[in-house]
C-alpha cells in the first residue's frame, strides 16, 4: 500500500482484442490515481499501440517490479512481460501467440498477488481459442486462477449495480451443469456468496438461491433436484446462520432481486445466471448496430487473492479501431479498490 492507496495489478488480456485500449482509457481518469496505484501487466510495446489507438497523450512507463512505479496521473506503469512477436499478433485475429501472451500477464499478475507485491488483480479478457492453443487447458479464467492459486473453492460472481449473482458451475456444458447441482457444492456457493456480500460491506446478506427446473419443479411435477438437492442445502445454510430463502422459481427470483428484495442470488449454471446480469448491463445502439455501453464486473471470490474482471469478451470487431468501450473497467477497478480496502481494514 502507498498510503491508502492499494496497488492494483491490471493484466492485459489478449492483445489481439480491446483490452490494452480500455486499459488507457480507463488510466486516462485521475479518480483511479486518487484511489489507487495502478499498474498494467503487459507488454509495454502493446500498451504503447494502444495508447495511439485510443489517441491519449499518457506516457508508458516500463517497470520490473511495483516499487518502481511512479504511480501518477498521465503516466501508466507497466510490468513489462515481452510478447514472442509482437509482428505476429493482428487485432481481430484467433493466435497462439496472442493467447500465450496474455496467459504470461495472467501468471506474473497472480504471482506478484501472492506474494504481496501488489493488493489486487484486475483482467482484461481473453480469446478463450487462443488461450487453448497456446497450450492452456483451462476453459476460462476463473479455472486458470483457481489453478494458480491452488483454490478449491470458488465461484463467479458478476456484479451490476444491485443485481449481484454466483453461479454453481460455470464454463461446463449443460449436461453437465445439470449433474453438478448437489448439496455439497449448493451450500459452499451459498457461503461465498454471504462472504462475498461481507467483503463489499454488506452486513446482514439475504441470499435467494434459484431453483434448477421451471417453477423450481412446482412440487416435483418437473424434477427431484429442488427437493433432493437444493433444499437441503438451503436448509443447511439457515442452521449456520445465513439468511435464506429458496429455491425460488428462475424466471422470477433474478426479476425480485434486481428490484431490490435479496442483495444476491445463487444461479444453478453459466447461462441462469449470465443472462439477466447482462441484459441489465448491456445496452445495444439501434444506430450503430453494436453495443453502445457495457456494464458489470465479474468477481471470483474464493480465491487467497483478489480479483474482479470486465464482463465482456475481447471484441474483435472493436479491437484497434479505437471504439471500444471503457465502461466494464473502470467499474472492475472501482470494485477491486473496495474489495483492497476492507481486506486492509480501510473502509
Amino acid at each position: 500500500m502507498i498510503s491508502s492507496r492499494p496497488i492494483i495489478g491490471i493484466t492485459m488480456g489478449d492483445p489481439a482484442g480491446v483490452g490494452p485500449e480500455i486499459i488507457v482509457k480507463t488510466l486516462v481518469r485521475k479518480w483511479v490515481y486518487d484511489q489507487s496505484c495502478p499498474l498494467a501487466v503487459a507488454d509495454a510495446r502493446v500498451m504503447s499501440q494502444a495508447v495511439k489507438i485510443a489517441l491519449k497523450d499518457l506516457e508508458i512507463h516500463p517497470i520490473a517490479q511495483a516499487s518502481d512505479g511512479r504511480f501518477e496521473h498521465g503516466v501508466i506503469d507497466v510490468i513489462h512481460v515481452k510478447c514472442a512477436d509482437l509482428s505476429q499478433i493482428k487485432h481481430g485475429k484467433v493466435s497462439a501467440i496472442a493467447g500465450r501472451a496474455a496467459g504470461r500477464c495472467i501468471e506474473k499478475a497472480v504471482e506478484m498477488a501472492m506474494q504481496g507485491e501488489i493488493d489486487a488483480v484486475v483482467t482484461a479478457p481473453i480469446h478463450k481459442e487462443s488461450f487453448q492453443l497456446a497450450g492452456y487447458d483451462f476453459p476460462g479464467h476463473t479455472e486458470f486462477l483457481a489453478h494458480l492459486t491452488g483454490a478449491e473453492k470458488y465461484t463467479m460472481m458478476l456484479a451490476h449495480d444491485n443485481l449481484r449473482v454466483v453461479h454453481v458451475s460455470t464454463h461446463v456444458s449443460l449436461r453437465k451443469a445439470l449433474d453438478l447441482v448437489k448439496r455439497g457444492r449448493i451450500l459452499d456457493v451459498i457461503r461465498i456468496a454471504n462472504d462475498a456480500c461481507h467483503q463489499l460491506g454488506i452486513k446482514q446478506p439475504r441470499i435467494a438461491v434459484a431453483g434448477l427446473n421451471p417453477h423450481a419443479s412446482d412440487g416435483g411435477l418437473f424434477g427431484t433436484e429442488e427437493s433432493e438437492e437444493i433444499v437441503p442445502a438451503v436448509e443447511d445454510a439457515r442452521g449456520e446462520g445465513m439468511v435464506v430463502e429458496g429455491p425460488i422459481s428462475p424466471d422470477i427470483v433474478f426479476a425480485r432481486a434486481w428490484g431490490g428484495q435479496c442483495d444476491i442470488v445463487v444461479a444453478m449454471f453459466h447461462d441462469q445466471g449470465h443472462i439477466p446480469l447482462k441484459l441489465v448491463g448491456f445496452s445495444w445502439s439501434q444506430r450503430s448496430h453494436d453495443w453502445d455501453e457495457i456494464h458489470g464486473v465479474n468477481i471470483t471470490f474464493g480465491l487467497p487473492i483478489i480479483r474482479t474482471s470486465v464482463d465482456h469478451g475481447v471484441a474483435f470487431g472493436k479491437a484497434g479501431k479505437g471504439t471500444a468501450s471503457p465502461d466494464s473497467m473502470e467499474e472492475a477497478i472501482r470494485v477491486a479498490i473496495q474489495l483492497a480496502r476492507v481486506r486492509r481494514g480501510l473502509s
